[in-house]
């Protein structure tokens, strides 16, 4: 039997994830909008849900987007089982402050919380803040600096360090994370730098859909972390991002896939000031795909058989967490856990919780 896959959803820290203005939807990414989805999700069997980090809207400069690490802390109080995974970009926090905040934040849902670092491509997020802008290579030798900082802090301490970029000098931070158990550390990235850091420090190593290549392309990025330098730590895991429609028949996806697709050409707005270096947003150049962080492209788009076999391919190739885009939101996240769901568990057995 595969490993049992864990079924997380992201939650719509901005609205609604492809289609702005849904006509059967409307999220408008509020504290409340977020709840529910957490809250559903964890009734519904979900085991984790992915909470991203924007202080700016990065699709509508006019738009609300939600402060992550507030959300999570509130919603933690709302729930009893689910994993919270909350983004971070390094340089908008101090490391040593952020290490007490997710402190915290694991404390308050008794050690079901995580981060998932990243490093930062919304450029004007980081200009219009009066933050230094380091080129994209160089964010990653911070973003390594910080971590090592958090890590740290997050142990016996006391920590100092000096480097290029961070210093810290005889921070001690008590309490110790919930049962002395350091946050799980998420990282998504696809450029060499981000490889390299992933390999090195993440947990967990998050995967964009990328065009065509189903598990194939997957099990080529998991060969190619595993080769690479991971002093002492625990075997590099692997999970998935995606969008999903799932339908009684391919057919049926196709044509909701396609219905998805004529809304959101009808309305882009051009994402102004992603970083030109971001190598997730070249990956998707040419093809059609609905959603965000690789969307579509991961192929999940068919009938509910069709869609636990390529997750079942997926698992084989060696991933074991999955993070689903739905749209309309709440109602295809439940479709997905009566439908689908219960076709994995039979082949998997009880998603972990």
């Amino acid at each position: 039997m595969s490993t049992s896959p864990r079924l997380g959803v992201w939650t719509p820290i901005s609205g609604n994830w492809a289609v702005r203005d849904h006509p059967d939807e409307h999220l408008d990414g509020s504290y409340a909008d977020n709840r529910r989805t957490v809250v559903d999700a964890e009734r519904l069997g979900y085991d984790t849900t992915l909470i991203a980090q924007h202080t700016i809207n990065p699709g509508d400069d006019g738009g609300d987007v939600i402060d992550t690490w507030t959300t999570a802390a509130a919603i933690a109080e709302a729930t009893s089982r689910i994993e919270f995974i909350a983004a971070i970009k390094p340089f908008l926090y101090n490391p040593g402050v952020l290490a007490k905040m997710a402190t915290q934040i694991s404390h308050i849902s008794q050690g079901r919380f995580a981060i998932n670092l990243v490093s930062g491509w919304f450029l004007p997020e980081i200009t219009k803040l009066g933050l230094p802008l380091i080129d994209h290579d160089r964010r990653y030798d911070y973003s390594r600096e910080w971590l090592s900082i958090v890590e740290q802090a997050w142990g016996e301490g006391p920590v100092t360090y000096a480097g290029d970029h961070l210093r810290a000098e005889e921070l001690r931070l008590r309490p110790r994370p919930y049962g002395d158990t350091p946050p799980v550390v998420y990282f998504g990235g696809e450029s060499e730098p981000a490889r390299v850091l992933a390999a090195e420090a993440a947990d967990v190593f998050l995967i964009n859909g990328r065009p065509l290549d189903g598990p194939d392309g997957v099990k080529a990025v998991i060969a190619d972390l595993l080769s690479r330098p991971r002093p002492y730590r625990d075997p590099l895991r692997f999970g998935l991002t995606s969008f999903l429609i799932a339908r009684p028949t391919q057919e049926e996806a196709d044509e909701e896939f396609e219905k998805l697709w004529r809304l959101t050409q009808a309305q882009r707005r051009p994402i102004a000031g992603a970083d030109p270096a971001r190598v997730m947003g070249r990956n998707a150049v040419g093809v059609a795909s609905v959603g965000t962080n690789g969307g579509t492209l991961s192929g999940l788009v068919g009938s509910y058989a069709q869609i636990a076999d390529r997750i079942s391919g997926f698992v084989d190739a060696g991933v074991d967490t999955f993070l689903f885009q739905f749209q309309p939101h709440f109602a295809e996240m439940e479709r997905f856990a009566t439908e689908v769901a219960p076709l994995l568990r039979s082949r998997h057995g009880a998603p972990a919780v």
